[in-house]
């Protein structure tokens, strides 16, 4: 199961099928073309029944992280997707057609992040991770925490040996000794504590937001204005529905993904998110973030970050 369950979460590859059911015999009209990150949109909208009836089909793309599915949304290959804060924003900085439209608030705060070291590792400490060699994904949440850390302990980004791999990679890297820490997220911490035996270092809480934004494309924004809406009031409701069957949609989570059961589990009461208006607190916290890239030189450039968001789509969050 270890072997498998990595192998589907850390392809590379973009699988796409249309959920079933979303539109009369599933026959020609409008498509909503929605990436999800390791089955996790697509395995919430399936457990909590929220996309019957709805006028239009979903076409699904599967992601192994945010970084790809932000590449494709930027490409219009897809309409809309989830990602963290921090690769958000690093693609909207690189000049990506972007724009975040939805935007939740995990249950954890930032606890479904963390740095992970094997568990015969003699670091203690966020300090001790001086002159090591630290893995994770260039402009993913995992990128932002290690920052934010290295901040906390007084050290300068420098003072490690960063690595910028894929989670597959990475994990590889991780079980083999060649990287000393691994900072990683959401399935990738619980399937390593499960099989490689890992220890969290220390987590985002405390230092991450836990803001998770639902991006959409501005071709799509455009275009699908009526279909996005739709959909994001639907996909609002399956998040306030987890709250009280977080049992089902683990169950559907683990079928999606190849998950064993209590890894799912862990996912889903680790990274669930609660629809919040997008807002001046918001936009602030993103600010935030942005400052943390460019002081560790990670970002050269000086995006405007209230136009980062489209707050139309704010009714959707109240229904």
């Amino acid at each position: 199961m270890h072997r498998r369950d990595m192998l589907r979460l850390g392809t590379g590859l973009t699988l796409a099928a249309v959920l079933p059911g979303c539109s009369p015999a599933g026959g020609p009209g409008p498509v909503l073309k929605v990436g999800s990150q390791k089955g996790g949109a697509k395995a919430l909208v399936l457990a909590s029944g929220v996309l019957e009836g709805a006028p239009y089909r979903v076409e699904w793309s599967e992601f192994p992280a945010a970084q790809h599915l932000l590449e494709a949304l930027g490409a219009g290959a897809v309409d809309l997707g989830a990602v963290g804060d921090a690769p958000f924003l690093f693609a909207y900085a690189g000049g990506a057609p972007i724009k975040a439209v939805q935007v939740s608030r995990a249950a954890g705060g930032g606890g479904s992040t963390a740095v992970l070291v094997r568990g015969d590792s003699p670091i203690q400490s966020g300090a001790q991770l001086k002159g090591r060699r630290v893995a994770t994904g260039r402009g993913s949440i995992g990128h932002y925490l290690l920052l934010r850390v290295l901040q906390r302990e007084g050290l300068k980004r420098s003072d490690i040996d960063l690595v910028f791999l894929a989670p597959g990679d990475a994990k590889a890297a991780f079980s083999t000794g060649a990287v000393d820490a691994w900072v990683t997220w959401g399935s990738y911490v619980a399937l390593a504590i499960a099989h490689d035996q890992a220890r969290v270092l220390t987590d985002g809480r405390g230092l991450l937001s836990g803001y998770g934004f639902e991006v959409a494309g501005a071709r799509a924004i455009a275009g699908k204005r009526a279909e996005l809406d739709d959909f994001l009031r639907r996909l609002a409701t399956a998040k306030r529905w987890v709250g009280d069957h977080k049992d089902e949609y683990a169950r559907v989570l683990a079928k999606e993904t190849g998950l064993e059961l209590p890894i799912a589990a862990y996912t889903v009461a680790n990274t669930r998110g609660q629809p919040v208006p997008i807002d001046t607190a918001v936009i602030d916290e993103l600010r935030e973030v942005l400052g943390v890239f460019q002081a560790a030189g990670e970002i050269k450039a000086k995006p405007d970050v209230g136009a980062a968001f489209d707050a139309s789509f704010n009714g959707a969050v109240a229904t």
